[in-house]
């Protein structure tokens, strides 16, 4: 969908709203928890990539979401930012919710 600068964004195949995008640091990292791995100037890079992308798919409002870790959902171990606008697929969430108690 779109990339620059190290990151990259695309279209979550499970969408859990009307639009479900991640964006991932093209490096690896784990998890949010090990973002201190990033210098201070990528990471600030990576929240305006974040920002740049909503813009881009057309989005005024909408959410921004990390899952850490296992028991926080996260079933990816490379960092991503789910951008989260529209309408959410309150089903979707809710089985999604139960996969992880």
């Amino acid at each position: 969908m779109h990339s620059a600068d190290g990151f990259v964004a695309i279209r979550d195949i499970n969408p859990i709203s009307e639009t479900h995008l991640l964006v991932l640091p093209e490096r690896h990292v784990d998890t949010f928890k090990d973002v201190a791995a990033f210098p201070d100037e990528e990471a600030a890079r990576m929240v305006r990539f974040v920002a740049e992308t909503a813009e881009i798919a057309g989005l005024e409002g909408y959410r921004v979401l990390v899952n850490v870790g296992a028991t926080g959902g996260q079933t990816i171990f490379h960092l991503h930012w789910h951008v989260l606008g529209g309408r959410p697929d309150t089903e979707r969430i809710a089985r999604a919710l139960e996969e992880i108690a």
